[in-house]
């Protein structure tokens, strides 16, 4: 299939605008495997104001709580497995959104980074562009590497700092892709154009 798994160094800084570019530059369809905190919104309908026609498919699970999903599922009286979860059918691009960090629990045997495994897309990393980015990327694409997780690259959300994405492709020998400005939902994505980098046309 061709697709994504989009996924962050932590919560808070962008993805689902990244995802949502993603979509748009693509034309691909979206995928939010797990929603928590329902009551706030819905990443898909940040996504579905960006992208319009995008074809969005249902969450596996929708938790109400706006905590990590296996504290959610656990208030909500829900247990979430792996087995739960399957890559949509769809013969358009997909991009999978996951819901905080790469290492965020889903329940107590399994974290985020082992969905990403299951489901088998290349990855990409939406990463801080400021202070502390440099520690928090090469971690968590040491710990995707430990698990042979394909990563596509790093998109750094932010102001741009050179210094900071040359530190990252130094010591990752991963690319940074792109940088975005930290944009909310309401920002819209005035004047960025479409990503022309399409992943899977460089995965083995």
């Amino acid at each position: 299939m061709r697709g994504v798994f989009v996924t962050g160094t932590d919560t808070g800084i962008g993805k689902t605008m990244v995802a949502a570019w993603l979509v748009r530059s693509w034309r691909a369809d979206y995928w939010k495997p797990v929603q928590s905190g329902i009551a706030e919104g819905l990443d898909a309908d940040v996504v579905r104001r960006v992208a319009p026609e995008t074809a969005i498919h249902p969450s596996a699970f929708m938790l109400n709580e706006p905590l990590s999903p296996d504290q959610a599922a656990r208030l909500d009286g829900v247990a979430i497995s792996l087995d739960d979860f399957h890559l949509p059918e769809t013969s358009n691009s997909l991009v999978v959104e996951g819901a905080g960090g790469a290492m965020v629990p889903l329940n107590d045997r399994h974290m985020m980074i082992d969905l990403m495994a299951r489901l088998g897309l290349p990855v990409v990393l939406v990463a801080r562009s400021g202070l502390g980015t440099i520690n928090h990327t090469l971690l968590t694409l040491e710990a995707m590497r430990h698990r042979g997780l394909a990563v596509a690259g790093v998109i750094m959300s932010g102001p741009p700092n050179d210094a900071n994405r040359q530190a990252i492709e130094h010591f990752s020998g991963i690319g940074v892709v792109a940088q975005l400005p930290l944009l909310s939902g309401a920002d819209g994505l005035p004047g960025h154009p479409p990503l022309t980098w399409r992943p899977w046309e460089i995965q083995p």
